[in-house]
């Protein structure tokens, strides 16, 4: 099992309109593509309250690329984040970080 950490600083004032968006429109679609998500957090002390934090577990790469390629192009996905996004963009830019298990974790 591998996670991967994504977090998406938001423009400002964003936040709210994206964490709608995940809860209505995208987990839906993830759900229907087999997405599993670990957790989803928001920043209530640190650097930047304006960040999505979320992971998402995997099987292995192998399965990352199937379902996220699949998602990225899914028609519904497409549309709704046009929708979304028709007064600007809600998120500024995106890092990511596959995650590997030490034999230590309690996750695995």
């Amino acid at each position: 099992m591998i996670h991967e950490l994504r977090v998406y600083h938001t423009a400002s004032g964003k936040l709210p309109e994206l964490l709608n968006r995940f809860e209505t429109i995208t987990l839906k679609i993830w759900e229907r593509h087999g997405i599993r998500q670990a957790g989803f957090w928001t920043v209530a002390i640190g650097e930047n309250n304006h960040d999505l934090i979320y992971l998402i577990e995997w099987e292995s790469l192998a399965e990352r690329e199937e379902k996220w390629n699949a998602f990225q192009v899914d028609p519904e996905w497409l549309e709704k984040r046009a929708v979304t996004e028709k007064n600007g963009p809600l998120v500024t830019t995106i890092t990511n970080s596959i995650l590997q298990p030490t034999s230590f974790s309690s996750i695995k």
